[in-house]
Formats: structure tokens, C-alpha cells, sequence
């Protein structure tokens, strides 16, 4: 061990997707050794080429047989039989730290590996990947969820730093809500913006992506700073008979969307009267028209 800085790790690679690539990459700025990685698809292998040059694709026994650290970046479903297969092969080596970056999922997916003396820890990295060169610059301060039993937090809390990233504890049993949180908002947001401008189109509008950016910009700056308070429009105050008119124009256009506009219209006016924007009798109303098939 260098006097100089932190030990530097020897690293596997399994699987050389978006994600697995670039984190891959990240690890080898920060000074880690890529020993080695797997690539199934032809894809991979360029991409593995292309942000890894020079790393050998071998196959997984290889990959993981001498190394300090295994990243296993794979889809999320693929993760739990993937880590039982490996362990049940005998592909996991005392003394090494296991790490995946699925949101989803703690440690305990890790358990098999764990139970063979593997260390695990968990690092997601909040952030959508092109699986280019470009996410490398976009790790800077990216936020990533952590998970880790509590004597391995500052091995995975000092790997995200040095990947770049900032690090958030997640506890383990609240690892799933986090994850449905981050998709919620970040998944539901592209589906409500995109369904905006589809509404703008069909009422003649061009290029409405000019006229929203402004709107949409403010609302969610507002929604970060003030959350509840900054709720505005026909539900928030109350205003059924337009909230009315809403579902009935909406509704020509799209029966699917006017039933989303109902229940993000319900899930609005329980969270404005929670706040205290919109008084109780005034909610009546309201939620009258905003039943299934109400405003018709």
C-alpha cells in the first residue's frame, strides 16, 4: 500500500452496458486498475472499446477471478440470478468488494456473494447514461444512493468521490421507495411533459416547446425550493368548473390522459389542502369532477 493515497483496486467488470462502461471508465480515471470486463453484444464490445481501450474482454470466471473489486452492471431483473449463479460456480473470492449500481436494490441482493465472503456495497448513481464519453464529465457532483453495512460506508462513500460523484446514505429497508421515488419523478415527468405538447399541437399550436420551457422551467425550480406551496392553477384553488372543462377538452383528445389529469388532479387537491391552499368544503366540489368518469 502507497503512503501516497488511497489503495488503488484491482477491478472487474461484468457487464459493459451504459452504465457499466462508464463507471468502469470512471474507476480507471481515479486510478483503479481495469483488469478485465465482459461484453455479450457486439454493441458492448465497441462500447467497451471505445470507454475502456485497451481492457481485455474475457469471460466471467476470468473477470472476476483476481480482482480487488467486482462491478456487476446488469439490468436490474438480471441482477438476483446472476449474483446466485456466480455464487453457486464458485465465482466469488473471499476478501473482494462486490458493487452494482441498480437503483432498485440494496445489499441484500448481494447476500450470496456475501455468505462467500465477498463485501458488498451498493452505488447508484442518479443520472441517466448515454454510455458515451460523455457521462464521464456529467459524474461530476452526480448524486449516488449508498448503500453499505455501516463498518464498509467510507470504502463506498470515498469510491463515489472519487468517481466524481456526491454521496446519499439509503438505507437498505427504504431502497425500493427510493428507487419508485426516482422513477416517479424523473420517468412521469417525460410521459407529462410530452403529453403537454402533444395537447398544444392538437390545439394548433407550433413548435410548443417554446411556449411551455419558460412555464415548466418555473414550476419545477418553485417545486424544489417551496414543494407544496408552490402549487398553483384550477385545483389548487378550487376552481372545479374549469377543472371541468380541463377533462371534457382533454378527453376529445385522449380518454387516457384525461384519466391521468383526474388522478394527478386528486392526488393535487388532497395535497393543497394538506398544505392549507385550499379549504375542505371548497375540495368537495372539486373531487366530485374529478371522478372517474365525472365532467363528462
Amino acid at each position: 500500500m502507497s503512503d501516497l493515497g488511497p489503495p488503488r483496486l484491482r477491478v472487474g467488470v461484468i457487464g459493459t452496458g451504459r452504465v457499466g462502461a462508464v463507471l468502469g471508465a470512471a474507476l480507471r480515471r481515479a486510478g483503479h486498475e481495469l483488469v478485465a470486463v465482459t461484453a455479450v453484444s457486439d454493441v458492448s464490445r465497441l462500447r467497451a472499446e471505445a470507454l475502456l481501450p485497451g481492457v481485455p474482454i474475457l469471460d466471467l470466471p476470468a473477470v472476476v477471478l483476481d480482482v480487488d473489486l467486482v462491478l456487476v452492471a446488469v439490468p436490474d431483473d438480471a441482477l438476483p440470478g446472476l449474483i446466485v449463479g456466480l455464487a453457486e460456480t464458485d465465482n466469488v473470492h473471499p476478501g473482494q468488494f462486490w458493487c452494482h449500481p441498480a437503483g432498485r436494490f440494496g445489499i441484500e441482493v448481494l447476500d450470496p456473494a456475501t455468505r462467500m465472503g465477498a463485501l458488498p456495497l451498493a452505488l447508484h448513481p442518479v443520472m441517466t447514461f448515454t454510455g458515451t464519453s460523455l457521462d464521464l464529465s456529467r459524474l461530476s457532483d452526480c448524486p449516488f444512493g449508498v448503500t453499505a453495512p455501516e463498518v464498509l460506508r467510507p470504502v463506498a462513500e470515498a469510491l463515489v468521490v472519487e468517481m466524481g460523484g456526491d454521496p446519499f446514505w439509503v438505507p437498505e429497508e427504504h431502497r425500493s421507495t427510493y428507487h419508485a421515488a426516482l422513477a416517479y419523478g424523473s420517468n412521469y415527468l417525460i410521459t407529462l411533459v410530452a403529453q403537454c405538447l402533444d395537447l398544444l399541437r392538437h390545439a394548433g399550436l407550433e413548435n410548443p416547446q417554446r411556449l411551455v420551457a419558460p412555464l415548466l422551467s418555473a414550476s419545477l425550480d418553485n417545486a424544489l425550493r417551496l414543494g407544496d406551496q408552490a402549487l398553483t392553477g384550477p385545483v389548487a384553488r378550487g376552481d372545479a368548473d374549469s377543472v371541468a372543462d380541463h377533462i371534457r377538452a382533454i378527453e376529445e383528445v385522449s380518454p387516457e390522459a384525461a384519466s391521468a389529469y383526474r388522478a394527478l388532479g386528486r392526488l393535487t387537491a388532497d395535497r393543497a389542502v394538506g398544505a392549507g391552499l385550499l379549504k375542505a368544503r371548497d375540495a368537495e366540489a372539486l373531487l366530485e369532477v374529478l371522478g372517474e368518469g365525472r365532467g363528462r
